[in-house]
Order: C-alpha cells, then structure tokens, then sequence
C-alpha cells in the first residue's frame, strides 16, 4: 500500500469539514474500512438503487475494446471492471483480437478483499495502491477509470496528473462521480433525502451513521460540473465532455490524452 506526501500544511475537505490532507487519506480509509463490507448497499442508498443505470452508461462511454489495458482506479468491490472485462471480451468475440486486461486499483485493501471475495472476470487483476501516485509506468494504459472515488482523494489535481501520465497517447479518461443536479426542485428533493434518510439509514442496516453522513457531506463538497471539468482540462485532457446523468445527480466526465 502506497501513501503519498504531501506539502506542509496543505489541508483537503473531509465532509464538511476542512483537515490536513495526510490526515484526509487516513480518514477516508478509516471509512471505507467500516463500509467494505456494505459498499453495495453503501451505493443503494446514495443513489436510490439508479447506480447500476450509472455504471451501464459510463461504460458504454468508455467503450472497452479487445487488448487494451484498462486502469480502474478506486475501484472497490470491481463492479466498473466487470462491466469492462465482459464488454471488452463481446467485442472479442465479434471481431477478434486479444485479450483486454482490466486492473482494479485501490487504496484500500479491504475494499479490494471484498471484490476477490466477490468474484471477478478473466481479464480482472486486482491492486492496492494510490490514486495520487499510482505504480505505473509513463503512458502504459489505453483508457482510465475512477467511479465515485476522486472525491474521497486528498488532492483531486495531483490524481488527475496522474491520470494523464500513465494514459498513452489517445488514451481515454472517464470519470463518474455524484455531482450537482440542475434543476433545483431535483436538487432540493435529492438534499432532503441525501442529508436526513440516507445517515439514518446507515446506522439503522450497517451500524455506521457517521460514515454515511461523512459520504453525504463529501458529495456536497465536490465541485460542480464546469468547475470539475476546468480541473481535467487543467491537467492536460482535451475534449472534454459532461454528461448529466438523473438531472446532474451524478455526471461523466470524459477526456482524451491527445
């Protein structure tokens, strides 16, 4: 397991609170170290169940193809790689080509033992590292992932530059990540549900409401769209695009290492 260095003094939010960003990586695997074991009904409850309609349409979006060497970062329990390695090998199976190779990445090791736990697809591999200083060469993946993760991450630029070095050339970037909704009775309803039942819950069915608030907290600290999306382009990516997705409750942010 990795851990990554940071400036004196530097600080990153952690809900709505603002702490040094080392101590923001030792908190944020603080929790996810109490919900790995509930991290699909983590999803459930902050999304409404809508998260796996999410996960179809970014990676239909990222569009895997045979031989390419896929980097999902923050990857969790592997439901974003198994959607990869399944459409990657269809197409295998009508065109032809090689085998893709699907890494999930994360920085915590009991989230990456609930996956294996879980079960995986041929061309999965699994990996614990971080995302601000992944362990990877220069330019060495086709296409890079990261699904309701980047905001946990203590310096959101650092795991962005990070994305574009190891991207190759032409190489694709995708984000899907909890965001702003545009429309504000879509915003007021998801803010009353978000902030009163899905605490609650937590702490009624996995016995941890602090974490769930912490998660709520986090999404309402993430920047907007057009910010976040000036943030890829700052690192490099060019044509950058956002896709709403349920009215801007969540979003895809996709680029290109060109």
């Amino acid at each position: 397991m990795t851990d990554t260095a940071h400036p004196s003094g530097k600080t990153s939010s952690f809900g709505f609170r603002d702490v040094d960003a080392k101590e923001k990586v030792q908190m944020v695997r603080g929790v996810f170290d109490s919900v790995a074991s509930n991290y699909d009904l983590m999803n459930d409850l902050m999304s409404a169940g809508v998260h796996r309609l999410w996960k179809d349409a970014a990676a239909a979006k990222l569009n895997p193809r045979p031989g390419e060497t896929i980097l999902d970062v923050a990857g969790g329990t592997g439901d974003m790689a198994r959607r990869y390695a399944k459409m990657a090998r269809a197409a295998q199976e009508r065109r032809g080509g090689p085998d893709a190779s699907v890494i999930v990445l994360d920085y915590n090791a009991e989230m990456i033992m609930a996956g294996v736990h879980k079960g995986g697809e041929p061309e999965m591999s699994w990996s614990v590292g971080d995302a601000m200083a992944l362990p990877m060469p220069d330019a060495s993946v086709d296409a890079y992932s990261i699904s309701f993760g980047i905001r946990n991450v203590a310096d959101i630029p650092a795991a962005l530059a990070e994305a574009r070095r190891v991207l190759k050339p032409g190489g694709r970037f995708l984000c899907l990540e909890f965001s702003r909704p545009t429309a504000s009775a879509i915003r007021k309803a998801y803010d009353a549900w978000s902030f009163h039942a899905i605490p609650r819950i937590g702490g009624w069915v996995a016995g941890d409401r602090d974490s769930y608030q912490y998660l709520v907290e986090s999404i309402r600290r993430f920047p907007d769209q057009s910010t976040f999306k000036s943030m890829i382009e700052a690192a490099g990516f060019s044509r950058v695009t956002v896709t709403n997705l349920s009215g801007g409750v969540a979003a895809i942010h996709h680029g290109w290492a060109i």
